[in-house]
């Protein structure tokens, strides 16, 4: 059910994670990132990274779920193609699974600088589905 998509926003990219659980549109919101930068296929599941964030509200959740991950792969020098995400009130846990970057084979097309409030919203649409969506700054 779950998947993502992006979508346009003037210099920089959106980012838009959907499906059946808010856990689901957080996972998926964070593939859509890894998408911006290069395939998620071409990354190899090597590395297991977990993160912890906390916020009063989903929004904000998600806009620091993302830079938790943007954090780790500029500090780890590493890319991520899977997540999962756990959350509970106030906060999220998570964890990702990635390789270290190899630009030769990743080519890489732009770096993620952090995720913004800009165009920002969780929300359960009136079919059931979840949504994560925020603009990126590349």
């Amino acid at each position: 059910m779950g998947g993502w998509l992006h979508f346009s926003h003037m210099a920089d990219i959106g980012v838009h994670g959907y499906g059946g659980t808010p856990e689901e549109a957080f996972e998926q919101a964070a593939q859509a990132m890894t998408a911006v930068i290069t395939d998620p296929a071409g990354v190899r599941p090597a590395t297991r990274v977990e993160v912890a964030c906390c916020a009063p509200d989903r929004e904000l959740l998600l806009v620091d779920w993302l830079n938790a991950w943007i954090f780790e792969m500029a500090t780890r020098r590493m890319l991520f193609s899977g997540f999962r995400a756990e959350l509970s009130e106030g906060g999220l846990r998570g964890e990702g699974w990635g390789e270290g970057l190899d630009v030769a084979r990743h080519r890489p097309a732009v770096e993620v600088k952090g995720a913004t409030y800009t165009a920002l919203r969780v929300w359960l649409d009136e079919a059931g589905v979840w949504h994560a969506q925020c603009v990126l700054d590349v």
